[in-house]
C-alpha cells in the first residue's frame, strides 16, 4: 500500500513541475520582454511627442497669422473716415535724419502732465507710428424735430494714435504690441446752456452729459494765423488743458520686436516707423494715404527667449499689409 502510495505521489510531482515549466516565466524572459518593449514603445512615444510639437507650432502660426490679418483689417477700417494723416517729419523729434519737429509728438501720450503710456524705465518703447484725424460716426444722437421721437446719425472729428510698445509689463508677451489711443469731441447742440464743464469750451452746448469732448480734446483751428498750408496747421495743434483720462488700449500682442537694420522701402520722406520691424507705415499726406505694414512673432508665442526675426525662422513671421485712401473730409463753417 505504501509503495501504491509513493507511486500516486511521484506521479503528482513530476506533473506539477511540468505545469511550473509551461505556464511560469523565468527573469530572462521577462527582461527580454522589456526590453523589446523599450525598443517598440520608445519610437511610438517619440513620434507622439513630435507630432504633438508640430502641432502646436503650426497652431501658434495660425494664430498669428489670423490676429495680424485681423489687425490689419482693423486699422484699415478706421484709416477710411480719416481727414488727414500725420507724416514722418510730425512724429520725429531729435533725429540725425530729419531736422526737429513742431509737430504733435509731444502733444499726445506720453506725455509728461498725463502719464499716459510712459514710464522712468529707460527700457520702454512707446513709439506713435500711426497718427491720424476722422470722421467719427455717432449713431441715433440728433433729435430732427420736437415733434418727433426718432433720431438722426451724426459724425465728430477724433484724434487717433497706433503705437508700438514694448516694455517689462508681464500682463502682455515679451515681444512688442499695438495699442490704439483716441480722443473725440462731443456733440455739440443747437441750443440750450453750458453742460459739459469743459474748461477750453466753457460756452459750448451738448446733447448731453454722455456726448461730452474727451479729456484732453482740442478742436484743430484751419484759421490759424501765421501757419500757412493744411500741414502746417495741423502740425500746430495743441492738446486741450485738461489732462487726458484715456489710455491706449491694446489692439495686438505678439508683434515682431526684431530691431529695423535697414530702413523699409518707401517713397522718400514719407516713413513712418519705430525701432522695431512688427509696424510701420508709408503716408503720403496730399493724397491722405497711408500703406501699413504688420509683421506677427510667432516664435514668442512657444519660447521666453532667442526670438527674434532670422532667414532661418521667418515661417513664424507672418505678414500683412494694406494701403488705404481716407474718404473723410473736413467741414468747416
Amino acid at each position: 500500500m505504501n509503495n501504491l502510495l509513493r507511486f500516486f505521489l511521484s506521479i503528482q510531482l513530476k506533473h506539477s513541475k511540468r505545469l511550473q515549466q509551461v505556464n511560469g516565466f523565468t527573469l530572462i524572459e521577462l527582461l527580454v520582454g522589456l526590453l523589446l518593449a523599450f525598443l517598440v514603445i520608445t519610437p511610438l512615444l517619440t513620434f507622439m511627442i513630435s507630432i504633438l510639437s508640430t502641432d502646436q507650432k503650426e497652431q501658434a502660426k495660425a494664430n498669428s497669422e489670423q490676429e495680424i490679418q485681423s489687425a490689419v483689417d482693423y486699422i484699415a477700417r478706421d484709416l477710411q473716415q480719416a481727414v488727414y494723416i500725420y507724416d514722418r517729419t510730425a512724429l520725429i523729434t531729435n533725429s540725425n535724419t530729419v531736422a526737429a519737429s513742431s509737430g504733435i509728438k509731444n502733444q499726445i501720450p506720453p506725455v509728461k502732465k498725463a502719464g499716459v503710456c510712459d514710464s522712468s524705465d529707460t527700457t520702454v518703447t512707446c513709439q506713435p507710428i500711426l497718427v491720424f484725424w476722422k470722421r467719427k460716426f455717432i449713431p441715433n444722437v440728433i433729435t430732427p424735430s420736437s415733434t418727433t421721437t426718432s433720431k438722426d446719425d451724426t459724425f465728430v472729428y477724433s484724434l487717433v494714435a497706433y503705437y508700438l510698445i514694448k516694455d517689462n509689463n508681464t500682463t502682455w508677451s515679451k515681444a512688442a504690441r499695438i495699442a490704439r489711443f483716441e480722443i473725440s469731441d462731443g456733440v455739440l447742440a443747437v441750443s440750450g446752456s453750458p453742460n459739459c464743464n469743459t474748461t477750453d469750451y466753457p460756452n459750448d452746448t451738448y446733447i448731453d452729459t454722455s456726448h461730452c469732448p474727451d479729456s484732453g480734446f482740442q478742436r484743430f483751428n484751419l484759421n490759424l494765423p501765421g501757419a500757412a498750408g493744411i500741414t502746417n496747421k495741423m502740425n500746430s495743434w495743441k492738446t486741450a488743458s485738461l489732462a487726458y483720462t484715456q489710455t491706449p488700449v491694446v489692439l495686438i500682442d505678439f508683434v515682431d520686436q526684431t530691431a529695423i537694420a535697414t530702413d523699409p522701402t518707401c517713397p522718400v520722406g514719407t516713413l513712418s516707423k519705430g525701432s522695431f520691424m512688427g509696424f510701420y507705415a508709408c503716408i503720403d499726406v496730399p493724397n491722405t494715404t497711408a500703406q501699413v505694414f504688420l509683421r506677427g512673432n510667432a516664435l514668442a508665442r512657444l519660447q521666453s527667449s532667442n526670438f527674434d526675426y532670422s532667414s532661418n525662422n521667418q515661417t513664424y513671421f507672418p505678414t500683412a499689409s494694406v494701403r488705404v485712401q481716407g474718404r473723410g473730409y473736413l467741414f468747416t463753417r
